[in-house]
């Protein structure tokens, strides 16, 4: 069955690259709306200001995954709250912001989970479709790559390879079942280089960016206070980001997702390619069975508690 939240929830933070306060609000949504950003900070006309997540909608970015209506609207770095969506396994609600960016909070999907989990999640009465991977389809740019290929359900498997000690070359696969999101990968924080840092704020991005709101690594140091919540956080995190990019197709995806220092770009790209190529996948209404393996099933408070 489709679901939604069952009532309003508020968060209000800085937003990563402009360093505004911005206030988003996740109100409940009916069958079929799907994902729905809508800007109160713009003018004019309710549906002008409205940018339904859907590939159709995607704008190619390096640093976030951002959205744009044909009027011109955008709204970037949703990615940590579509991967809370996914994994609390909410498929409709609508989303008003007074800014361009969905705020970065403590740069992890937890913040989103913890409320959405807190309200609880409301079943509506309409079946819910998904998409199935039937053969393999896989986008490269540079040494980078990234593929979906079949499997029963979802399932991430990720690597990454850093010149820097502190992150180094890791690697994890994970089945995205029954909480597994909310347990394994909702807390990890998005993370980045020192160098990185001072050429973002030379160039006038990531300036509400902080040590607090992200892991700051420097050769083999960790600057962020408290260090790592998990000592192969930065993979996890690029898992947290890869779930976050596959719910833009708009419906679960049963297959599993392998990335090879993959990003936005490139799981944005996989998205679209798997979708316009005949007979790569099929659309299914979820039966009983599949609807227990979808990462939001069964997920509670006890889910999150593991990650505290």
């Amino acid at each position: 069955m489709q679901t939604t939240i069952r009532r309003s929830v508020t968060f209000k933070g800085t937003a990563l690259h402009s360093g505004e306060e911005v206030t988003l609000i996740v109100h409940p949504a009916p069958a079929g709306h799907g994902i729905v950003f809508e800007r109160s900070d713009v003018p004019g006309p309710r549906e002008a200001r409205r940018v339904a997540v859907c590939p159709d909608t995607l704008i190619e970015a390096n640093l976030c995954t951002r959205v744009g209506n044909a009027a011109g609207v955008t709204v970037s770095t949703i990615e940590h709250l579509m991967a809370a969506f996914a994994g609390c396994g909410i498929h409709n609600a609508l989303v008003t912001l007074d800014g361009p960016e969905v705020p970065i909070l403590d740069g992890s999907a937890r913040p989103f989970v913890a409320e959405f989990l807190r309200v609880g999640v409301r079943e509506l009465n309409a079946p819910l479709r998904a998409i199935r991977v039937l053969r393999p389809v896989e986008v490269r740019m540079g040494d980078a790559w990234a593929r979906l290929e079949p499997a029963p359900h979802l399932s991430i498997a990720f690597e990454i390879d850093f010149p820097d000690a502190a992150i180094g070359r890791q690697q994890l696969e994970l089945e995205l079942c029954n909480g597994t999101f909310v347990r394994e990968l909702s807390d990890c924080r998005t993370f980045c280089r020192q160098a990185d840092v001072d050429f973002m704020r030379a160039n006038g991005l990531a300036l509400g960016g902080t040590y607090e709101n992200a892991v700051v690594f420097d050769g083999d140091a960790v600057l962020s206070p408290g260090g790592l919540r998990r000592a192969n956080e930065p993979v996890r995190h690029k898992m947290l980001d890869a779930m976050g990019d596959l719910a833009v197709a708009g419906a679960p995806i049963l297959g599993r997702y392998v990335g090879h220092r993959s990003g936005h770009t490139l799981t944005g790209r996989l998205v679209r390619a798997l979708l316009a190529e005949d007979g790569a996948f099929e659309w299914v209404t979820v039966d009983r069975e599949q609807a227990h393996s979808l990462p939001g099933a069964k997920v509670c408070a006890e889910d999150l508690l593991a990650t505290a």
